[in-house]
């Protein structure tokens, strides 16, 4: 992929008014294991086989799938109805987990009846993800097509949660999700019971420390990014390069990335800056910023702020110039700056010079790129009046937020960050 790509907005609709949302899924590392990906059009329009169908054939035919559900698993949604529809036909098995749901409790008696379609689910190689439920006796013999079991901490009580691990620990080789984690102490509590894989935002809410103060690398990252903005000249650029080889190196990791689609690799910045020019290595020296955070702030906060970035540079190619589109990267990359720094936003943002645009959007929520950071943040949400609002401000379809949504996410991957 290049920065040539074409716009989400020149995209065909293909028929399709679903917006998909997202939300990560991370390992015991706090990196990113896989995502679910949500149909937002679902307490609308119901959810059925014909919304299955049109969620798969979003997340992997408008995005780099082939990067994207190569590294990371893709959870998605299903019905019962939607397991036996040929959309599935269409998919490699690998690529993705499939929700199962429960049945309704009026369906119960049923639960025999449906076994064979689920082993026939499994025996074409597809993983599956259940629900805590799956571990009551009504379920027994669903059990051993689990995957994946994921226990909601909105709806169970702490000792309700452990009893349940407990159980799923002796009785399944399942490896076992706590969703809807919003608090470091809860990401804790539910690691030390056993559990290998979380769900939910809390790692991208910044924990303030006191006296906190811009650590080495970062402020060599600062400097650069100040001279890069200045137009300096190459020699003073790379005078401090030379002092930081860590960042000379990442810095030319990105740029020789797979993301960038750079035909010849880029052997220093002196050959970088003949190449790209000091305007369009703004955005990449923004983007080191996400490497340069100590051992306390998870990775998935640096993948997180490079699925931002590119998001908004993508939502914004049509609607602004290029060099606004280079700081709509920026903003995005820059929205989770207190996290990184471990200080308010306010403060963080004053140890980076920046255009006046791009504090005008982090900080005042206002200027022509708030509302691409407004959306930008609503893909990560259920707040669907959110994300409807967002969108109508921009004028953007459903479709054309899908198609920059996928390709953000697939272009994070390039980077490995």
């Amino acid at each position: 992929m290049t920065d040539t790509l074409p716009n989400p907005l020149t995209q065909p609709n293909n028929g399709a008014n679903r917006a998909i949302a997202r939300q990560a899924i991370l390992d015991e590392a706090r990196t990113v294991f896989g995502y679910e990906l949500f149909d937002r059009s679902l307490q609308t329009n119901g959810h059925n086989a014909a919304s299955d169908a049109q969620l798969l054939f979003n997340a992997l035919s408008m995005a780099e799938n082939e990067t994207l559900a190569g590294r990371k698993a893709l959870f998605v949604n299903c019905t019962h109805d939607s397991l036996a529809g040929g959309h599935l036909d269409l998919v490699a098995p690998e690529r993705l987990v499939l929700e199962i749901p429960p049945l309704p409790l009026s369906q119960v008696d049923q639960i025999a009846n449906h076994l064979p379609s689920l082993q026939q689910v499994q025996r074409r190689g597809f993983r599956m993800a259940f629900d805590f439920s799956i571990l009551t006796r009504s379920y027994e013999s669903w059990l051993p097509l689990a995957s994946f079991i994921k226990f909601d901490l909105s709806v169970l009580k702490p000792e309700a949660v452990a009893s349940f691990v407990k159980l799923a620990q002796a009785k399944s080789q399942a490896r076992l999700i706590a969703e809807k984690v919003e608090t470091h102490s809860q990401f804790t509590q539910v690691k030390e019971l056993g559990v290998t894989l979380f769900q939910g935002y809390w790692f991208a809410r910044p924990v303030l420390l006191e006296g906190q103060r811009v650590q080495p690398a970062q402020a060599n990252i600062i400097r650069l990014i100040d001279l890069v903005r200045k137009q300096s000249s190459t020699a003073e650029i790379e005078e401090v390069l030379k002092h930081d080889p860590m960042l000379s190196f990442n810095l030319l990791r990105f740029i020789n990335s797979a993301g960038f689609g750079m035909r010849n690799e880029v052997t220093s910045f002196k050959h970088a800056v003949m190449l790209l020019g000091l305007n369009r290595l703004f955005k990449w020296a923004a983007l080191l910023m996400t490497t340069s955070f100590n051992g306390n702030v998870p990775p998935a906060v640096g993948t997180t702020a490079v699925v931002r970035g590119r998001l908004m540079e993508l939502l914004a190619l049509e609607k602004l110039e290029a060099e606004e589109c280079d700081n709509a990267f920026v903003v995005g990359v820059f929205s989770l700056l207190d996290t990184m720094l471990g200080m308010p936003l306010e403060a963080a943002l004053k140890t980076v010079p920046l255009p006046t645009q791009v504090t005008d959007a982090l900080l005042h929520h206002k200027g022509p790129l708030a509302p691409f950071l407004d959306l930008t943040i609503a893909c990560e949400s259920a707040d669907d009046a959110a994300f409807a609002d967002a969108s109508n401000v921009l004028g953007l379809s459903s479709s054309h937020v899908n198609w920059a949504h996928l390709q953000a996410l697939a272009w994070a991957e390039t980077l490995a960050v």
